[in-house]
């Protein structure tokens, strides 16, 4: 029988992933569709990727597939190949990464869930694939430069610190459930006006199109392949660039670099920066914005506290990192009292 997913250890994956000299390609897709046995396509969908050496993460439920992923430069076509034998995947939209070394995953992980974009709503009369209108770069610009307009970041908080589109409204919230709340409170005398939303490869945005257009406004529309296709049809087509600073991405990168501006700072001693990193400490694993000089200084942790922890015997550390959760600490922890210039 075929093992439908991957046994190897993971650090032994990392460190052969870092020795690979195969060239890949890293790349995002979704699609909302209707699916009747998402466990069943589960398995289907490993049998055409696992063994043409795809590597990421990729998110299937009743609603649709979300993927990240990277494929072998030499098996790119065998894989556009593979997604046209899915029939809602065979004109799929698939958005190259801007900064890649092919080094984002390092092994295949297909997992069934009960929504790809979680959004802790429980209102079934609204049809996720009842969009609002897709707009492409030139566009989206030409729409954002009217007064009326309305110019919405889905994304979370840490991901707008470091980057977003000129005018936006970016929601203080940790989660797209938050967001899609927040946003209907703050524009509910608004439903007439033009909303244009965006995030970074346009899944969360298409998903929110869907809601607001469920919710009553009236002039519904999203950035077609969010912040990644945004930074290749401006790069191409030589369009004004209206995003500010570095696009944050859920990969071992934290960012690509999508306009030379840094719109941030270091969380620890507020200089100019807008780079990513997690807390050293794996009891903490805090998600925070850190300058070169202070990685130094503090050994790549959030605080003297974590600094202390990781120079500890190893038995101390594991003492005091049992019973600790991680999960979404990672991202909310950002906002954490230990850091003096959070956003």
């Amino acid at each position: 029988m075929k093992h439908l997913h991957n046994r190897v250890n993971g650090k032994e994956l990392k460190e052969k992933m870092r020795q690979d000299s195969i060239t890949r390609v890293t790349l995002s897709f979704y699609q909302y569709a209707h699916i009747g046995n998402p466990d069943l396509f589960r398995d289907h969908f490993y049998t055409l990727l696992a063994p043409i050496g795809v590597l990421g993460r990729i998110y299937v439920a009743s609603e649709g597939v979300n993927a990240q992923i990277s494929v072998p430069e030499a098996n790119f076509e065998v894989f556009k190949d593979k997604l046209k034998e899915v029939t809602f995947l065979e004109n799929i939209r698939l958005n190259i990464a801007i900064e890649d070394d092919g080094k984002s995953f390092f092994k295949l992980k297909i997992i069934t869930k009960n929504k790809i974009v979680a959004d802790g709503l429980e209102d079934d009369t609204f049809d996720v694939t009842d969009k609002g209108i897709h707009l492409d770069a030139e566009n989206f610009n030409k729409l954002t430069d009217r007064e009326d307009t309305i110019v919405v970041d889905m994304r979370n908080h840490y991901e707008s610190e470091v980057g977003h589109f000129e005018k936006a409204i970016t929601p203080d919230v940790d989660t797209f459930r938050e967001a899609l709340s927040t946003v209907e409170a703050q524009l509910k005398d608004k439903k007439d006006r033009p909303l244009v939303m965006y995030c970074t490869g346009g899944i969360r945005c298409e998903k929110a199109s869907a809601y607001y257009k469920h919710k009553g406004f009236k002039q519904v529309y999203q950035l077609e392949g969010g912040i990644i296709e945004y930074a290749r049809q401006v790069r191409e087509k030589g369009l004004t660039n209206k995003f500010k600073g570095k696009n944050f991405v859920f990969d071992e990168r934290l960012g690509e670099r999508i306009s030379d501006e840094i719109i941030s700072r270091c969380h620890q001693c507020g200089k100019p920066c807008d780079t990513h990193t997690n807390c050293r400490n794996e009891g903490c694993h805090l998600l925070f914005i850190q300058c070169d000089e202070c990685a130094e200084k503090y050994q790549s942790c959030c605080s003297n506290e974590c600094k202390e922890i990781i120079n500890l015997p190893e038995v101390k550390k594991k003492a005091l990192r049992k019973g600790v959760k991680k999960g979404q600490q990672i991202y909310r922890k950002g906002r954490s009292e230990k850091l003096l210039y959070k956003k």
